[in-house]
């Protein structure tokens, strides 16, 4: 009974890894790509690089905003990006030629780096692990459920996997690698050890991935985890206006604000005010090592300066929460460069251990036929 009861064990484990090893495959080597993005942006695009060789103070954003107006004089700034320090900020805005084009403006010198239109590596390397590119229709995408789902995958690959592997804790103090028995034995022997090691990850993986299925089947209900910022009542809002807005309050004012609010706050993406009764959308990181880029949330009246709406750790609900807490973890830059790294060559390891089970996995459906 035991033996049958293994059989069925490795059998499912097999079963869970291998119908769809390409696609597990591909979401964890452009998972492992992603993870170090921003760094291969820098090794690869000089205009991406903000170099500052006087050591100069980053120069207010506002600023950065006015010399991409200045450059192109009928243009209209949607949003700014912030970035490692190393990185050059980047500029989202549209022209009578450019209907979505950024700039890569260096925060030090305020000169414009580069101008392109399209998508950037790093948002590329996201869309293509978060949904293979696939469309989004309306509120969902199939190919987020499809990388979403791999989520089960792996934590059913690595259940059965320790309940085939018995006494698996032994890999971690008496390590097995047989070179010379053959390209198979080392397979296993590695598939085996590279499964030990790297448990925590894979548990890590998969309950974020976890996560990340029922985000997607949140939206797809339209159940709004962070709530949309409010427009203004018409009473504040001057009646003269009549071509483009000239608020009266400016975008230094408001980060001033938000930086009153939060003395922690250090702003990554911040969305300018798009008509009348639009706010000042400002978002950014603080002091809580485990919350993501946007775990401060602004919404800062253009007219009069006060705050309409806002969310920070302090005020978030449990979804709102997990929802922050979950890319640090996912991606590891919950310690900078350095978990990078660490998630890096674990996702790296993740990537081989789907290969190397695809091949054991044929080996031993060969070695069936060649039995019967």
């Amino acid at each position: 009974m035991a033996k049958i009861n293994r059989r069925f064990w490795f059998q499912l484990h097999g079963w869970l890894s291998l119908p769809i090893w390409v696609i597990f495959s591909f979401v964890c080597l452009t998972g492992t790509i992603s993870v170090l993005s921003h760094e291969i942006t820098w090794l690869t695009n000089s205009d991406s690089r903000a170099s500052n060789p006087e050591q100069l103070a980053a120069k207010p954003i506002a600023d950065l905003v006015k010399a991409v107006e200045n450059k192109f004089p009928t243009a209209d700034v949607s949003w700014v990006m912030t970035r490692e320090s190393y990185l050059s900020y980047v500029i989202s805005f549209t022209d009578t030629d450019k209907p979505a084009a950024q700039a890569y403006v260096n925060q030090y010198t305020a000169e414009i780096q580069e101008v392109f239109q399209g998508m950037t590596f790093i948002g590329f390397m996201r869309s293509l692990h978060g949904w293979l590119l696939f469309p989004w229709h309306h509120n969902f995408s199939i190919g987020y459920y499809l990388v979403s789902l791999m989520a089960i995958v792996m934590m059913g690959a690595l259940i059965t996997g320790l309940v085939v592997y018995k006494k698996f804790w032994r890999a971690l103090f008496k390590p097995q690698l047989r070179v010379s028995k053959g390209l198979r034995i080392f397979l296993q022997d590695a598939h085996r050890f590279s499964g030990v090691w790297s448990m925590w990850f894979l548990f890590i993986i998969s309950i974020t991935g976890l996560w990340y299925l029922t985000q997607a089947v949140l939206w797809h209900n339209d159940v709004d985890i962070d709530p949309h910022a409010p427009l203004l009542d018409n009473k504040v809002i001057p009646t003269y206006q009549v071509n483009a807005p000239e608020f009266t309050i400016g975008l230094d004012q408001a980060i001033l604000t938000a930086k009153q609010t939060h003395p922690d706050f250090m702003p990554t993406f911040i969305m300018l005010p798009e008509h009348n009764r639009d706010t000042y959308k400002l978002m950014g990181k603080g002091d809580f090592i485990l919350y993501d880029d946007t775990s401060y949330r602004l919404s800062i009246n253009p007219w009069e300066g006060n705050i309409e709406a806002r969310q920070d750790p302090d005020n978030m609900t449990v979804l709102q929460t997990v929802s922050h807490i979950a890319d640090p973890i996912h991606y590891g830059t919950i310690g900078g460069i350095w978990t990078k790294i660490i998630w890096f060559i674990f996702g790296l390891i993740l990537s081989g251990m789907s290969v190397a089970g695809f091949m054991i996995w044929r080996y031993r459906l060969v070695d069936a036929k060649e039995n019967k």
